[in-house]
């Protein structure tokens, strides 16, 4: 759905099939190569579910952003609103983060707070998650682009 909304406002857009390419590393090669014919000031990851490889995060690193829907350090990696209601937590929500090699570490740029409902399930709490990350991701975007969400080792 994301590729045909960014065609139907013209927007260049490349897609590559990772079940084309035998590794990893070979479909991260060809994903750079991809990204830097477009030489972005900034990278930005949404719904990317795969670990990327480290020489492609050392390229970007500095300059490529992900989201994620907990308050990072808690509940990293797959699943975290799963992960938020198993352990019993009142409040988790969404993190913007520089990504680095280490899943889910990276410095944060940008977090807001969701609290959880006692009725709350899975998809209930998801939904309200992914309401907040709409709204912060386009926000912590621009701060970086202004140079306010700089990391602090660029």
């Amino acid at each position: 759905a994301g590729v045909q909304k960014a065609r139907d406002r013209d927007l260049d857009v490349s897609v590559i099939d990772h079940r084309g390419f035998t590794s990893r590393e070979e479909f991260d090669v060809a994903l750079m190569r991809t990204i830097d014919g477009y030489q972005p000031d900034l990278v930005v990851l949404a719904g990317f579910m795969r670990i990327l490889t480290p020489d492609l995060v050392r390229r970007y690193e500095g300059r490529m952003l992900n989201i994620h829907p907990s308050l990072l350090p808690a509940f990293p990696g797959l699943d975290a609103q799963r992960q938020a209601l198993e352990h019993g937590v009142k409040v988790t929500g969404a993190t913007v983060h520089f990504v680095t090699a280490d899943l889910d570490t990276g410095p944060i740029v940008s977090q807001t707070p969701v609290s959880i409902r006692d009725d709350d399930t899975l998809d209930t709490l998801a939904a309200r998650i992914l309401d907040e990350e709409h709204r912060i991701y386009p926000e912590a975007i621009a701060r970086v682009l202004d140079g306010a969400g700089t990391p602090f080792w660029g």
